[in-house]
């Protein structure tokens, strides 16, 4: 039967579950980060227009439009959708745990049409309704995404590139707007652009009812595993009672809990209760993690916000010329998807060779994973020294800098979660670090309004953001530190294991 294990269907489903999921994140999951490309088609359409006010030209003594406060919305527009995307993937991970795959994408449908049929219908009198509308569509976007990275662990030796490609999917949908924009240029109006959307969210239902599964996806693949409504007896798997029917000694020797944060001596026995997702949230990886990816995402969320604003600036407000820098930097955000698997290989590159003697696979996943973490804040310092620079040509590297850190930072923060915490807390995990990271992002909204006071000119803004940049550091080089640690302690197991060995053949 197709979609069984050990039927001749079985690879065939697995690689169309692959295939669909990746097409599912590359064309719908993260739109609202081509936020860019949308302002300008609303700004056509009139949107908050009744924002922009007459003021004189002291020089020439000429009308002018202010249409600052307009930005202004824009900006707390997309503001708003990125905080609840990541604000609400809290809640939702706990959903998604608790009720599993087919409850989680059922709400995710109904908030992607949700979304899709408000812009349809919004005009430029109705423009307060972007705001529920773009953050409806950014939450089920990212439960898309949320729902597909557990189908890396139908292909175990690849699961943190198939990850990372995912992730990097999810940044390239951005260029769905830039299409939309195209063909706006073309006569296509926006509403039918989005009734099409609102359309496929028929795939979204069919690939949710035969291509994924009830609940989750175990890691590894058990031999009698089944999903999919096609299977005549299709087994249903709870990830928390398989990794415990498994036993201690299958999670791959996690010990993310060995050093939490309210003592350093504390020794845990029962591993139920050191692999808690209590002590899973006070370990030094989490706090870590959570601020390599807060600081940076708070870099990305600024840079986007303020785009249009500022080729708008940088172009002394000609149209034509922030029309081709914003096509431009919605073709880069397409590139995300082919600089993902990148990221991918780098985590996954040790899995080619045997593991050394005495080396956990846990403990191999979790060394790959910091040239991952400092190739990843290298990236974002790079890119935002570039952005923080006012010169025109200069933001095409900045746009290539920016895809690419996006892609390494969102698919190495799911792959690290997915290596360093138990799969059982994985949709927990992955919710609070996200949630906590929104929080940061509000943030945001201060540094608008500081660029505000500084009269549009984003340059002291960018230098801040730049120096809290240097903050992501320290988490690839407490992993690092973490990892030799762990080879300290095994060595010297080994010495005293040889020393009993040698004193016990002596007698």
């Amino acid at each position: 039967m197709l979609g069984c294990k050990g039927s001749s269907g079985t690879g065939v489903r697995y690689k169309l579950t692959l295939a669909t999921g990746l097409l599912e994140c590359l064309c719908f999951a993260g739109v609202v980060f081509g936020w860019a490309s949308l302002v300008f088609v609303l700004k056509t359409d009139g949107y908050f227009s009744d924002l922009c006010i007459n003021v004189t030209d002291a020089m020439a003594f000429n009308l002018l439009d202010d249409c600052s406060l307009q930005d202004e919305n824009f900006s707390l527009v997309f503001t708003v959708a990125s905080f609840m995307n990541n604000f609400l993937t809290l809640p939702n991970g706990f959903f998604y745990d608790h009720f599993g795959t087919m409850a989680t994408r059922f709400l995710a449908i109904f908030l992607y049409t949700t979304g899709t049929l408000i812009v349809a219908l919004s005009n430029k009198a109705l423009s307060i309704l972007l705001f529920p509308a773009l953050s409806f569509i950014a939450v089920g976007g990212i439960l898309f995404l949320m729902t597909n990275m557990q189908v890396g662990n139908l292909f175990g030796s690849h699961r943190s590139t198939i990850i990372t490609v995912y992730n990097g999917a999810f940044d390239s949908s951005s260029v769905i707007f830039l299409i939309i924009k195209v063909l706006c240029e073309r006569g296509v109006s926006l509403r039918s652009s989005f009734l099409f959307l609102l359309a496929c969210n028929l795939i979204h239902l069919l690939r949710t009812l035969f291509l994924m599964p009830k609940s989750h996806i175990p890691y590894p693949i058990p031999d009698d595993y089944k999903y999919g409504m096609s299977c005549a007896k299709s087994h249903s798997y709870n990830v928390e009672q398989y990794e415990a029917e498994r036993g201690p000694s299958s999670d791959r020797g996690r010990g993310v809990a060995d050093e939490p944060l309210e003592t350093d001596t504390l020794q845990l026995t029962d591993n139920s209760e050191k692999d808690s997702f209590r002590s899973c949230v006070l370990s030094w990886f989490f706090l870590w993690h959570l601020i390599w990816l807060s600081v940076m995402q708070l870099r990305h969320y600024f840079f986007i916000g303020t785009l249009n604003p500022m080729l708008n600036r940088l172009a002394n407000q000609d149209p034509d010329i922030v029309s081709e820098y914003t096509n431009a930097f919605a073709f880069t955000q397409f590139c995300g998807v082919l600089c993902a698997p990148w990221n991918g290989l780098l985590m996954d590159r040790h899995k080619r060779k045997p593991l050394d003697l005495g080396v956990s696979e846990w403990e191999a996943d979790l060394h790959s994973s910091v040239l991952s973490l400092l190739l990843t804040s290298l990236q974002c310092l790079l890119f935002s020294i570039c952005a923080s620079i006012p010169f025109l040509p200069l933001q095409y590297v900045t746009f290539i800098l920016q895809v690419l850190n996006r892609s390494f930072l969102y698919g190495g923060n799911a792959a690290f979660i997915s290596i360093a915490f138990p799969a059982r807390h994985f949709g927990k995990m992955y919710g609070l670090v996200m949630s906590l990271s929104a929080v940061v992002s509000l943030l945001q909204y201060p540094c608008f309004a500081l660029n505000k006071v500084l009269e549009g000119d984003p340059f002291c803004v960018n230098i801040i953001l730049t120096v809290l940049t240097l903050l992501a550091f320290i988490h690839p080089v407490y992993v690092f530190l973490h990892c030799r640690e762990l080879a300290k302690q095994r060595d010297n197991s080994q010495s005293i294991l040889e020393a009993s060995i040698q004193e016990t053949s002596m007698y």
